[in-house]
């Protein structure tokens, strides 16, 4: 079930969202607007330790319907490719990204 609000206040670049480019692996690129995210993560265990980050950027749905993984997304110069696609079933998805 979708919102039934207007999402477009989410997804608007004057307060939260970037414009990133969303390049298929087939067609044209174009330009959607999400909210980027590359939360840090620290992980101890035993006697090793691991940390990264993992690149999310979340938009709506209609704005890229035929995502899929491999796709590609520049955000602020920086290009990613799309490694997972999370649909939430609400018009808004998620995608994890891998940088380039």
């Amino acid at each position: 079930m979708a919102f039934t609000e207007d999402i477009d206040t989410f997804f608007n670049t004057d307060d939260f969202a970037v414009a990133a480019t969303y390049t298929p692996l087939v067609g044209l690129p174009s330009t959607v607007n999400g909210i980027f995210d590359d939360e840090y993560f620290d992980e101890v265990g035993g006697s090793v330790g691991i940390e990264g980050s993992q690149p999310r950027f979340t938009c709506k749905l209609e704005d890229i319907a035929a995502v899929e993984q491999g796709d590609a997304l520049t955000v602020s110069g920086v290009s990613y490719e799309i490694v997972n696609v999370q649909k939430d079933g609400t018009g808004i998805v998620v995608l994890v990204l891998e940088e380039q």
